[in-house]
């Protein structure tokens, strides 16, 4: 009798746990993107963060041309843009704003942005990645730890308007 209710009760636990770990798993709410896909997504810009600067809290969009690059200047220049990098969860693109051979701005119009993990991800990511370039002037920069997805596509995308400067 003692034996059955032990029984019964760790079938009962391991049951409820069971249940507890299949409901509590989190997926994406995003499927992967397909690689012949075309479809292009307008990223959200958060108010006050300014475009093209490539320093902002929050990814932005717009042109470069002629806006803040983060210290107070204006920039003036060529915007290169890059190819659009199909990634698993979304297109990445990446601008930049080049004068006299050197990078002075940089702009990701394009960016997965699907869901709030995808949002919450690129919000911190973005602005590291684009810091990283302003400093390196090239594409020899580290992805960005938990971005990886996003990282590849930002990185194959800047070696594109790279490329079409001519740096």
């Amino acid at each position: 009798m003692v034996t059955s209710m032990r029984r019964i009760t760790l079938w009962l636990l391991s049951t409820t746990a069971g249940l507890t770990l299949l409901f509590g798993y989190h997926t994406s709410t995003s499927g992967p993107a397909s690689a012949a896909s075309e479809t292009v997504v307008a990223a959200p810009v958060a108010p006050g963060t300014g475009t093209g600067s490539g320093t902002a809290a929050a990814p932005s969009t717009g042109s470069s041309s002629g806006t803040s690059n983060g210290t107070g200047s204006t920039t003036s220049g060529t915007t290169v843009t890059g190819s659009v990098a199909q990634t698993r969860w979304g297109p990445v693109q990446v601008a930049l704003t080049v004068a006299n051979g050197r990078i002075t701005a940089v702009d990701v119009p394009q960016y997965p942005s699907g869901n709030g993990k995808d949002q919450q991800i690129n919000a911190e990511a973005l602005p590291v990645l684009t810091q990283e370039t302003l400093s390196a002037q090239s594409a020899n920069i580290d992805m960005v730890s938990g971005a990886t997805v996003t990282s590849t596509g930002y990185l194959q995308s800047l070696q594109s308007a790279l490329d079409k400067a001519g740096l």
